[in-house]
């Protein structure tokens, strides 16, 4: 009795007396989908190869050059993967890259396109979009984060996707308040500061498209590039921006209530969308973020005794990756429930029959036969 009461004594006194780091709002979720049909669990993602394992660092976005992969990874190097041979292209930031206090200046590339002309075009989380030569390197900064957009700043830029003929750039800002580094915060706390924003090559011009959203993630252009797919991480849920017709500059929900949290969105080659989940909400089964999403208070606790690196290792690793139909109904679903082979897996990059998986935080990348499943 006496050692239960000298440990209760002091938890809760750090309870009351700690400050808290987050301010959450109290969020509602509908009752996830159940994984029955397309959704079923499987074990499809396990038939994945992991390659250049222990080599890259999360590498987060995959683009390709012909068969010339290209990403961008955790200790701020865009990396350029040929003939099996890994080298570094481009750094955007500096040194030192060793712990998450170095993110700021070290910079951290996220969402990684290929332009019309075969340069390459990055959001890097800190820094700012980019174009890069594949071959040569050079590095010519287009929009710098350090110009507030709108009287906001960009603490977070996210992912790109850009117009055919190069011209318009889509991309997020994931917080004004939350950098990357603090990732877990944001998606705690619950806030609504993120928004899509257009940047227009030719002008220099940057328009804010949409407001008010809890974590944009994935951004991709529509084939006919008449809409744009925002991911909204935080509430499961993908929207859609108008960019022309007859709904330019409205928007609306492309798909809702989803299995997980997405994070890339990314075209398949049946005309639909892939998009990887960073974290699931089984049904049946107990999902921890719906469970806390109206109780602040647990969210508060949480955060006052455990630090974001603690708070993480709790994030089961189930790996999931859904296609999309071009009208947002789902087609199919690749499971790795336990995370054996895919751990983390933040996009789906489809190439010549392949599916190549980026993650956040691993350190490969993997490779599946998509006519294997």
């Amino acid at each position: 009795m006496i050692l239960a009461v000298s440990l209760i004594i002091p938890l809760l006194g750090a309870i009351v007396f700690l400050e808290c780091p987050i301010d959450p709002q109290s969020l509602s979720f509908k009752e996830p989908p159940l994984l029955t049909g397309v959704l079923e669990p499987n074990i499809k993602l396990r038939q994945a190869e992991r390659i250049f394992e222990n080599q890259l660092i999360g590498p987060e976005s995959i683009a390709n050059i012909g068969d010339v992969l290209f990403t961008g990874t955790a200790d701020g190097k865009i990396l350029k993967i040929e003939d099996g041979e890994i080298k570094t292209l481009a750094r955007l930031g500096h040194g030192p890259c060793r712990t998450r206090e170095d993110e700021p200046t070290c910079g951290r590339p996220l969402g990684i396109r290929v332009g019309p002309n075969n340069t390459l075009f990055v959001a890097d989380a800190y820094c700012g979009l980019y174009e890069i030569d594949p071959v040569t390197g050079d590095v010519k900064m287009l929009l710098s984060t350090s110009e507030p957009i709108e009287g906001h700043k960009m603490s977070f830029l996210n992912d790109l996707t850009l117009t055919r003929d190069g011209r318009k750039i889509f991309f997020t800002d994931s917080s004004s308040k939350w950098q990357r580094r603090d990732y877990s915060f944001l998606v705690m706390e619950g806030t609504d500061d993120g928004r899509l924003l257009e940047y227009d090559t030719v002008t220099k011009e940057v328009k804010v498209l949409m407001v008010g959203l809890r974590f944009p993630n994935g951004v991709q252009l529509s084939p006919a590039e008449d809409f744009v797919l925002v991911a909204e991480t935080t509430l499961a849920r993908i929207r859609r921006y108008y960019v022309s017709g007859l709904m330019k500059g409205g928007a609306d929900m492309f798909v809702e209530n989803m299995p997980g949290f997405p994070d890339n969105i990314r075209l398949s080659s049946a005309g639909g969308y892939w998009v990887a989940m960073s974290a699931v909400r089984p049904n049946p089964g107990f999902s921890m973020v719906d469970f806390i999403s109206e109780k602040p208070w647990i969210k508060r606790i949480i955060f006052k005794l455990l630090s974001q690196e603690t708070v993480m290792k709790f994030v089961p690793k189930y790996s999931l990756v859904v296609e999309l139909s071009e009208t947002g109904s789902y087609k199919r679903s690749l499971h790795d429930p336990n995370g054996m082979v895919v751990t983390y897996v933040s996009e789906a990059h489809e190439h010549n029959g392949y599916l190549y998986l980026g993650s956040f935080r691993s350190p490969f990348i993997c490779r599946l036969n998509l006519e294997h499943v």
